[in-house]
């Protein structure tokens, strides 16, 4: 893969995360929606990645460099894929009992630790379960779940690209002709 096409797809992701970020702050400052917990922890994991492909598209890394970013951005894309499948449970199971933490999360921190209030936020909280907005009958945890599969995927099938390409790459110096013509 070149190093041309490696930046311009991670270019194409920033892009994406952007807009996505973009939409989410839409929603709660123009559309007036505010954001549970998870909902913040979705946004978080999508700020990584977005920020990781952003560095990545301008540093222009080689092989083993693209390697390092897009399994840093698989990592981010999980963390994402696991909050937005809780928040997709919570929503549809109705018979389930909610933390009474509510939504004041700075006088969470400020009385917890941040793992005790990680936790507190995924068994959540009274506003996680409610479908406020819906665009083709999908909630935003359900899209948020859609993006970040789908960045996953990428990710592992880049990964799986660059480390096919090495194993077929000959391990000395030498060049052999039909490695190259498929770089």
């Amino acid at each position: 893969m070149s190093a041309a096409c490696t930046r311009s797809l991670f270019f194409t992701v920033f892009v994406a995360g952007a807009l996505v970020l973009g939409v989410s702050y839409y929603l709660q400052y123009s559309i007036g929606l505010s954001p549970c917990g998870l909902c913040l922890l979705q946004r978080v994991c999508l700020a990584m990645l977005t920020g990781i492909c952003l560095i990545a598209a301008v540093h222009g890394p080689g092989p083993l460099g693209a390697s390092l970013y897009w399994l840093a951005g698989l990592l981010c894309s999980v963390a994402g894929t696991v909050t937005a499948w809780r928040q997709v449970l919570l929503q549809n199971d109705p018979l389930h009992q909610l933390s009474a933490c509510g939504s004041d999360l700075p006088g969470l921190f400020a009385s917890a630790s941040w793992v005790c209030v990680v936790q507190q936020i995924f068994n959540g909280s009274f506003d996680c379960p409610q479908r406020s907005w819906t665009l083709l009958d999908l909630s935003i945890p359900e899209w948020s779940l859609l993006f970040f599969v789908a960045m996953l995927i990428l990710g592992v099938y880049q990964l799986l690209r660059l480390v096919w390409a090495a194993v077929r790459r000959p391990l000395g110096g030498d060049s052999a002709p039909h490695a190259l013509a498929r770089d």
